[in-house]
């Protein structure tokens, strides 16, 4: 029983909410339409983009491999010091070498300024000669560079030539020949800075004063300063 304080409650059952379905309009479509064409768009940019950068870049290393400037290429033939096993071959000494200068660049020239080759015995210093003038060397070409050194070129006193017949006791006489010159690189019409050019060939003469066959044709380092 209810006490008459008390009030009759009525349970009824309340429907569940649907979500409510919401119709977009149509300018909400078109946005929609307009921004994936965009979005779309900018990545096709972006990808011919990337290609174009690849394709520049790709192109511009083939440039840098076929201009990029290679050093000259020096080689040394001969080189003989006639009369060593004279004693008193110093009065008459001499020295003779050949050595051929090399531009092996497809397309690139080289100009040299005036050319010296010097002769060295122990790091001394024993003779030096002009060899060639300033001149331009065309690409793939090659230059012969030939000398004596005797009198006024050569610098040799008895006690040095007892020294190199010491050595010839010995089997072998060595000796240096170094090259000089300042160059610069022609490409089209663009010249580079001058270099100044050292080639070093060390080289050795048997008993009888003439190259030995393990130094005749041997390239010759070169180094710039």
């Amino acid at each position: 029983m209810q006490s008459p304080s008390q009030l009759p409650v009525h349970h009824t059952n309340t429907p569940e909410r649907r979500p409510i379905k919401r119709h977009h309009t149509a300018r909400y479509y078109v946005h929609r339409v307009k921004e994936s064409l965009t979005t779309r768009l900018s990545k096709l940019i972006c990808a011919i983009f990337l290609s174009l950068l690849l394709i520049v870049g790709i192109i511009t290393f083939i440039l840098w491999l076929s201009l990029r400037p290679h050093r000259p290429r020096f080689f040394i033939h001969d080189f003989s010091v006639p009369g060593l096993g004279l004693e008193t071959g110093f009065e008459n000494a001499q020295i003779a070498f050949n050595v051929t200068a090399r531009n092996s660049n497809l397309n690139i020239g080289i100009y040299y300024g005036s050319i010296t080759g010097s002769v060295y015995y122990r790091d001394q210093k024993i003779g030096s000669t002009p060899l060639l003038d300033s001149y331009y060397e065309g690409p793939k070409t090659t230059k012969v560079l030939a000398a004596v050194l005797s009198g006024a070129t050569l610098n040799i006193n008895n006690e040095r030539w007892m020294e190199f017949n010491n050595d010839r006791s010995k089997g072998t006489v060595a000796f240096r020949l170094e090259i000089t010159s300042t160059i610069r690189f022609r490409i089209s019409t663009w010249d580079s800075k001058r270099h100044g050019m050292h080639a070093n060939c060390d080289v050795s003469v048997g008993p009888d004063g003439m190259i030995l066959p393990s130094a005749r044709d041997v390239r010759c380092p070169v180094y710039f300063t």
